[in-house]
């Protein structure tokens, strides 16, 4: 029997920047003691009979890819403890200017939970990541939302939504998410796992107190949360209870940052009285 179900969400950084090879060992070893059950990750490498994610991961896992990728290889996994079954795709190049971020997609996985929790649908929603692209962003929320409602069509089928999202929870394309607005005539709400149990604290996943983040490509960077893992809602609310949810590879190891995002680690289980009845 499964209760409970430990999801994380992590953009493990390519290994072209920023010392991989120093990196490497932080990263499968921080992983390997989280144990995630599903695990959404960002760039990744795969090809030339390399899997960077089933070698950080170690051995028990199963993959599912996103089907584009840069041309050096790059691109996001799904994996999972339980077996998959169908694994269905959508692209999200959505508009022309999108057409730079090959991997821009969102891939949906039945996962093959035992009960009682399980199966569930585990979402991995990649965004274009630009600043300026919140017209991007938004559109991509609503294809993902009504390419998952058509997968659900009417089941009672838990769905996981993770990801870096490349947008803060004040931005439309969040608050879409979590119900707090509609977008080109649609709305959808998930429970947002961080704000759950952390309601009102920052939970920046992209920090400047990361050196990696101030000697890459954004300087200037302030600070955002832009990593999540939620649950979609029914009428009566959330079909999984969080049961916490934490930053993870926030802190250095021995000196050594394992990625320039924090990875965010929900623990989900089943809720102790079904929605949608009085006790």
């Amino acid at each position: 029997m499964t209760e409970g179900l430990r999801v994380l969400t992590m953009n493990l950084l390519s290994p072209e920047h920023a010392d991989w090879d120093r990196r490497r060992p932080v990263l499968a070893a921080g992983l390997r003691e989280l144990r995630p059950d599903v695990a959404a990750l960002q760039e990744t490498v795969w090809g030339d009979g390399a899997d960077q994610a089933a070698e950080l991961l170690g051995p028990g896992y199963q993959v599912a890819r996103h089907s584009g990728r840069s041309a050096d290889g790059v691109g996001a996994v799904l994996a999972s403890r339980w077996p998959l079954g169908a694994v269905r795709e959508i692209d999200l190049h959505v508009t022309g200017r999108t057409a730079g971020f090959p991997w821009a997609a969102a891939l949906a996985v039945e996962v093959l939970v035992p009960a009682p929790l399980g199966p569930l649908l585990l979402v991995h929603h990649k965004p274009s990541w630009q600043y300026g692209y919140a017209r991007e962003r938004e559109l991509q929320a609503v294809a993902t939302a009504r390419f998952v409602e058509g997968l659900v069509a009417g089941r009672d089928l838990p769905v996981v939504l993770a990801g870096d999202f490349d947008d803060r929870p004040d931005s439309a394309s969040i608050r879409f998410w979590t119900g707090r607005q509609s977008l080109e005539g649609r709305s959808v709400c998930y429970e947002d796992a961080w704000e759950a149990a952390h309601p009102g604290e920052a939970g920046h996943t992209f920090s400047p107190r990361n050196p990696l983040v101030t000697a890459g490509e954004m300087a200037l960077e302030r600070g955002r949360r832009i990593d999540y893992v939620m649950v979609r809602c029914g009428p009566h609310g959330p079909g999984l209870a969080v049961g916490g949810c934490r930053l993870a590879f926030d802190q250095p190891v021995e000196g050594v940052w394992a990625s320039d995002h924090f990875g965010v680690v929900a623990d989900l289980e089943l809720p102790r009285r079904r929605p949608g009845a009085w006790a």
